[in-house]
């Protein structure tokens, strides 16, 4: 055969696939999986538009930063990462006893609505959750993270699958790594993940068995890993008969401050959850923690992977699920 036959073969060949990968990345596949760039070209600004609203809502009020990282994590530990905590309704996830106590909710829904203006149809209230997430962790002094986008919102959202899946705060670190180590995260993770608590707050009751009531019916510490001083605080401010509204900061030194404080509070006997206090108590664990209490830039470091790590569980993506309409109901059927 002729070689400039041949060549000329090769190179239309070149040509040709060089055409389709080209063809490919401008038009992703039903089936492409998660991407940084996924909405480059379908909504270029989304990024920014939605951390315009994060920057807005944790202005007005700071504690949002804590309940939406919460909130995150409540969605991607049930159903994985597809925005079903988000659904209203009977029966849903987010009617369930241990979501009740969730918010946040609105700036997820302003994103969206903004987003549906500007992009409609095309960005998940999975991915808007994730992105409001991050953004609110790096504005309450955290790290930065790049996330992959590409999610697609779930059709299902039942509160019937939300205790098998949801961690107590009781927990033993064994029930913990288990549960984690089925969303397919690891030990480390647990330990790293763990951080969120040095924002946010907890009702009393989140943190009520390391207590008992004394003869005269006040309240008295029985667990003894908790530091007296702060077990002492932690009865003033949530005495016996306390209301149910009535929260805690979980770190009780920088509160508001996205940092490394939680594991210092943690080697100090501060943690406040039975299941924070149990990461210092077991070999496996207790070095990542005093790692993390002398650098914060290991803790942030970590935090970036372990946070995109959590954001991949159980991911619905090319014809899986759908894009919502709106975060609080899933789209009627034909939409």
């Amino acid at each position: 055969m002729d070689p400039k036959l041949i060549e000329s073969s090769q190179y239309c060949l070149l040509s040709t696939l060089l055409a389709f990968l080209l063809f490919a990345s401008l038009f992703p596949s039903s089936t492409s999986q998660l991407s940084t760039d996924f909405y480059s070209l379908s909504c270029p600004n989304v990024e920014l538009l939605v951390k315009n609203t994060v920057r807005s809502a944790v202005a007005f009020d700071p504690t949002l930063s804590g309940k939406l990282l919460r909130l995150l994590f409540h969605d991607c530990i049930v159903e994985g990462c597809d925005g079903s905590v988000l659904v209203q309704g009977n029966g849903t996830e987010r009617s369930d006893p241990a979501n009740r106590s969730l918010g946040g909710f609105e700036v997820v829904e302003s994103a969206k609505r903004l987003l549906e203006v500007l992009c409609p149809g095309t960005v998940s209230c999975a991915d808007v959750l994730v992105m409001v997430a991050r953004d609110a962790v790096e504005m309450a002094g955290g790290p930065s993270v790049q996330v992959p986008l590409g999610r697609r919102d779930g059709r299902v959202s039942s509160s019937s699958n939300v205790r098998p899946n949801m961690i107590d705060t009781s927990f033993s670190l064994g029930e913990m790594a288990q549960l984690f180590s089925s969303k397919g995260l690891s030990i480390d993770d647990l330990v790293i993940l763990s951080g969120a608590h040095t924002i946010g707050s907890a009702h009393c009751s989140a943190f009520s068995e390391r207590f008992q009531a004394g003869p005269k019916g006040n309240l008295v510490p029985i667990d003894s890993s908790l530091d007296k001083d702060y077990a002492m605080e932690l009865i003033k401010q949530c005495p016996a008969g306390a209301s149910a509204t009535v929260t805690v900061n979980n770190d009780p030194v920088t509160a508001s401050l996205f940092d490394n404080q939680y594991y210092r509070n943690l080697l100090a006997g501060k943690g406040l959850f039975q299941s924070d206090s149990v990461l210092v108590n077991d070999s496996r664990t207790k070095g990542k923690v005093e790692a993390f209490s002398e650098s914060q830039e290991r803790f942030f470091a970590s935090w970036a992977e372990s946070f995109v790590k959590l954001t991949n569980i159980g991911v619905k993506t090319g014809d899986e699920g759908e894009i919502r309409v709106s975060c609080m109901s899933v789209n009627d059927q034909g939409e």
